[in-house]
C-alpha cells in the first residue's frame, strides 16, 4: 500500500518588529517533497489555519527541484492546503514540518499542532521536520508529562546560524529553546548538510538538510518492520 506523508505547514509571512517577509523556505519543501514524490508516497499538504500558505526564498526557483515544486504540482497542492484541524492525521504514516522564518510565529505554541506531532510520534508514525520545523516539537509533551524533545538526538538552525541570519527578528533562538526542554542538540558546521534520525523522529539543520532529512524519512518508513 502507498505511503501516506502529511506536510504541515505555517499560514505566517511577517515576522519580527520590522514586519520582515517570510513563508516557508522553498528548498526546505520542495526537496522533501521531490524525494516523496520519487518514492512515490501520496503527499498531502495542511496549514493552520487552511488559508494560503506563503513561500519564501523564490530567488532559489533555478534549483531543478524547487522549479519542478513551482511549476508542477507541488505549489499547486500547496496552495490548496488543508485547515489541521479537518484532517484527520491518523490516517498518515509519516508528518513533516518544513522551516522557513514563518513557523517560528504561529507554531511554537499551537495547541492542536503540539497533540498532532505527539499523537504520531506516540503511535510510531514518523514524525520529520527542518531547520525552524522542529519549533513544532517544542512544547510539545508525551501522555506521561515529559517534553517529546527530552533526551532525544535532534538539531535544528542553530543558535550560530540565527546570529548571522535572523536575531533581529525571531522571538527567541530555537536551539536554545530545545536544548532547555533536553533535548541532545547536534550541530554541525553552519550552513552545512546535517540530519539526525532517533527512532522515527527526524530533524535538519538547515536548508542544505531538507534533502536528507527526506531520505532518512524514506529510510524509516521502507524498513522490514513497517
Amino acid at each position: 500500500m502507498k505511503k501516506k506523508i502529511i506536510i504541515i505547514v505555517s499560514n505566517a509571512n511577517v515576522i519580527g518588529p520590522n514586519n520582515r517577509r517570510t513563508g516557508i523556505f522553498l528548498p526546505e519543501v520542495a526537496h522533501p517533497y521531490a524525494e516523496f514524490t520519487q518514492a512515490d508516497y501520496q503527499i498531502d499538504f495542511a496549514s493552520l489555519t487552511g488559508d494560503t500558505p506563503y513561500l519564501d526564498a523564490l530567488n532559489l526557483a533555478d534549483d531543478p527541484d524547487n522549479l519542478k515544486f513551482l511549476t508542477g504540482k507541488g505549489w499547486e497542492a500547496m496552495q490548496k492546503a488543508r485547515k489541521l484541524s479537518e484532517v484527520n492525521v491518523d490516517n498518515y504514516d509519516a508528518v513533516f514540518v518544513p522551516g522557513g522564518l514563518a513557523p517560528m510565529v504561529d507554531m511554537p505554541e499551537d495547541e492542536l499542532l503540539k497533540s498532532i506531532i505527539t499523537k504520531t510520534y506516540e503511535r510510531n508514525a514518523v514524525v520529520g521536520a527542518v531547520c525552524h520545523g522542529p519549533v513544532a516539537l517544542l512544547n510539545a509533551k508525551l501522555s506521561d508529562g515529559t517534553y517529546l524533545v527530552s533526551g532525544k538526538n535532534i538539531t535544528s538552525f542553530t543558535d550560530e546560524e540565527e546570529n548571522a541570519y535572523a536575531i533581529a527578528d525571531v522571538p527567541f533562538l530555537l536551539e536554545t529553546a530545545l536544548t532547555g526542554q533536553g533535548a541532545k542538540f547536534h550541530a554541525a558546521a553552519p550552513w552545512s548538510d546535517h540530519s539526525i534520525a532517533d527512532g522515527n523522529l527526524v530533524t535538519g539543520q538547515n536548508p542544505a538538510s531538507a534533502k536528507g532529512v527526506a531520505e532518512k524519512m524514506i529510510g524509516i518508513l521502507e524498513s522490514s518492520d513497517r
